[in-house]
């Protein structure tokens, strides 16, 4: 479910904090993916016409499969580094919401049926959808076929979301990319919608930052905290006629939920009997993770013998589309290597303001070095082809010609 109303009340109270971005921006960047968000949609998506689902000869369904071969090998071609989240074991309090959508998917299916007895095409394709549920199978059938891939797996303790939030703050990976907005509560600096959309959507990257949207919004990361639970999550029942807008004026009106349960006008707002708010709050702050130590991430070459074995011999994929990904894989790993060129010229840190006293220039090697030097510009000129350039001696056997690319005022 992730934050209700989340995403409309940042763009109308922290627009700055939110960007479009064309997904080819993220070259040579390392992003977290919450792995179940996107096999629920390649399953509802993906090869799907009323209550057909692709499969395989034995009847095994092989939507997710395909989803998630065709979606990650665009990534990696767009030289982005993919790593994906698995769920663990769901926290306690989220028990009434999975029994709330477990609800909810017994209902859909008894519409489906009564749908599918009268043949309305448009009942069936929508309550299809609703009966759709990730299954440890889904999850296995996907972890082996991303390390076939060589794209490294992360089985998170218990919510994939937190632990692409503890990958995120921890500078693992750039940010986090899912469809629910509880990355951003969980404390996210960088959260990504759209990333894993299919290209034909056309629909492009939004980008949060969670340090702009607390600046925007003035408030700390405790009270977006409190925002989050009062506009409803997976952890507890929101109050009944508060929604974002008003939760958003409680939270700068009285600085915490405490304050605000205290002041709040309780006949016209009925706090849930045990509300367990602060069970909530803890979970978002205090969550069940993985220490970041521990995860190493890799990616590695594609095994290409094994992925034969398990997609084409065991999955009835097309040998000949299959090789030919194993090629588009190896040459997207090749093409990531060469990394973002921020990454490659590294900025250099001074531990004090700059002060602009004269033209200096500052040579900085792609390679190691223990020292970089600050060198005057000398007035020599030199000539090259047409233009007259100053010239930086190093020496009687070096003369360097610069550009404004590489001189700065210091």
């Amino acid at each position: 479910m992730g934050i209700k109303g989340l995403t409309k009340l940042l763009a109308d109270n922290a627009p700055r904090g939110m960007k479009e971005q064309k997904f080819e921006s993220y070259f040579g960047r390392k992003i977290a993916i919450d792995a179940s968000m996107s096999i629920y949609q390649f399953l509802i998506v993906v090869g799907r016409s009323g209550t057909e689902m692709l499969t395989n000869e034995a009847g095994e369904t092989t939507s997710h499969l395909v989803g998630m071969f065709s979606r990650t090998i665009r990534l990696l071609e767009a030289g982005i580094k993919p790593v994906y989240v698995f769920d663990g074991k769901p926290p306690d309090l989220k028990k009434e919401e999975l029994a709330k959508r477990y609800s909810r998917r017994e209902d859909a299916t008894d519409d489906l049926a009564k749908a599918t007895e009268i043949g309305n095409k448009e009942d069936i394709e929508k309550f299809s959808k609703r009966t759709v549920k990730v299954t440890p199978q889904h999850n296995d059938d996907c972890k082996k076929l991303l390390r076939l891939m060589g794209v490294p797996v992360v089985e998170a303790p218990s919510e994939a979301e937190a632990q692409c939030a503890a990958l995120c703050k921890a500078e693992k990976v750039y940010a986090v990319a899912s469809e629910d907005m509880d990355s951003l509560t969980f404390g996210a600096s960088r959260f990504l919608r759209h990333l894993m959309d299919p290209s034909s959507k056309k629909i492009p990257v939004m980008e949060f930052d969670i340090s702009q949207i607390l600046e925007e919004l003035e408030l700390s990361m405790d009270q977006f905290i409190d925002l989050c639970i009062l506009c409803g999550c997976d952890y507890c029942d929101s109050i009944r006629g508060i929604g974002p807008q008003t939760a958003l004026k409680l939270v700068r009106q009285h600085g915490s939920m405490e304050s605000i349960l205290e002041n709040i006008n309780k006949e016209r707002y009925q706090i849930p009997d045990d509300w367990p708010y602060e069970e909530a709050r803890r979970l978002f702050k205090e969550p069940l993770v993985t220490d970041d130590e521990q995860t190493e991430l890799k990616w590695a070459a594609p095994d290409e013998e094994g992925l034969i074995n398990f997609l084409v011999k065991e999955n009835g994929f097309n040998i000949d589309r299959v090789t030919k990904a194993v090629e588009k894989i190896k040459t997207a790993k090749t093409k990531s290597s060469q990394g973002r060129l921020e990454s490659f010229f590294k900025p250099v840190s001074t531990s004090a303001p700059v002060k602009r006293k004269g033209t200096k220039c500052v040579l900085v090697s792609p390679n190691p070095v223990t020292k970089f030097k600050t060198l005057s510009v000398q007035s020599r000129p030199m000539l090259l082809g047409s233009q007259i350039f100053p010239s930086l001696d190093l020496g009687s056997n070096y003369s360097v010609p610069l550009s404004r690319h590489v001189c700065f005022g210091t």
